[in-house]
């Protein structure tokens, strides 16, 4: 990702095979100008943990509540967009865990109307305030990163097999729980269950989701090309009935018409992997 001004630096740091399926990939951003940056940070299904190294960044849901990052913070999965603040001095480092991941770590799955929360309080103990004074000590990033990879192996549980399933299953002309259910020999009552119990969202939900990602995507190959988007094909494309159906998801996701969407792209940051 290119820096967009010679004082603000931010990039995605990927992971190790190791960690394929724990995490999608890390994000830095640092704001070393005179003037606060804000962005817009996409719905992502995914829990984040962010690192926050220097002057305080500000998070702002879409009920207008802010709330300071002071070290360290847990929010998501991620169902709507919210905007972040970073101040001058401001220095964050994401973790944008993937599927079941945060599950895997906690034994829970945190669900998008909870404040975000310090991650210590879902271990008991403050494990996490010591890892952030590691971190703090450290000055290049992938040691940062490779540091946080290193002190989450002990806590890392293995994955459930139809967790997995359901992580892995990419059929889009297939019911996912009915799929899996018939698969494994469940009712699709106790799939739906597990669902929401590891991922923190229904199938359902992701569903509308991915069909939001993917004309969000077709959106911006069209703009790369610098040609005007076409609408119709955007609706027929992605499996919208109307207009009104896409404008409704944009509306619900991101608090967007498409067409600002386009208008302010420049101001969004995607948390999930292409």
């Amino acid at each position: 990702m290119k820096s967009e001004a010679p004082a603000y630096h931010h990039y995605r740091l990927p992971v190790p095979s190791e960690f394929e399926t724990v995490f999608s990939h890390f994000y830095f951003a640092e704001n070393n100008s005179t003037d606060s940056i804000t962005k817009t940070l996409l719905p992502s299904f995914q829990t984040i943990m962010v690192f926050n190294f220097g002057t305080k960044a500000r998070l702002i849901s879409s009920a207008e509540n802010g709330i300071e990052v002071e070290k360290c913070i847990v929010l998501g999965p991620i169902k709507a967009a919210f905007e972040y603040i970073l101040p001058p001095g401001a220095q964050i480092l994401v973790a944008n865990f993937k599927g079941d991941a945060f599950y895997r770590f906690f034994g829970k799955a945190f669900l998008s109307d909870h404040l975000p929360i310090h991650p210590d309080e879902a271990m008991e103990e403050n494990c996490f305030t010591y890892l952030w004074h590691q971190l703090n000590s450290i000055t290049n990033i992938s040691d940062r990163v490779d540091c946080i990879l290193n002190f989450c192996r002990p806590y890392l549980k293995l994955q459930d097999i139809t967790a997995a399933l359901l992580a892995n299953f990419n059929d889009d002309a297939l019911n996912p729980i009915q799929s899996i259910a018939e698969e494994t020999g469940q009712t699709e009552r106790n799939i739906q269950l597990m669902h929401k119990k590891h991922f923190g969202y229904s199938a359902k939900e992701v569903s509308r989701y991915k069909r939001f990602v993917k004309a969000i995507r077709q959106i911006e190959q069209v703009l790369l090309s610098s040609k005007n988007v076409d609408w119709l094909e955007i609706i027929e494309e992605c499996g919208y009935y109307d207009q009104s159906q896409l404008n409704h998801d944009f509306k619900h996701f991101i608090n967007l018409s498409p067409k600002n969407f386009v208008r302010f792209q420049q101001d969004i940051c995607q948390a999930s992997a292409k």
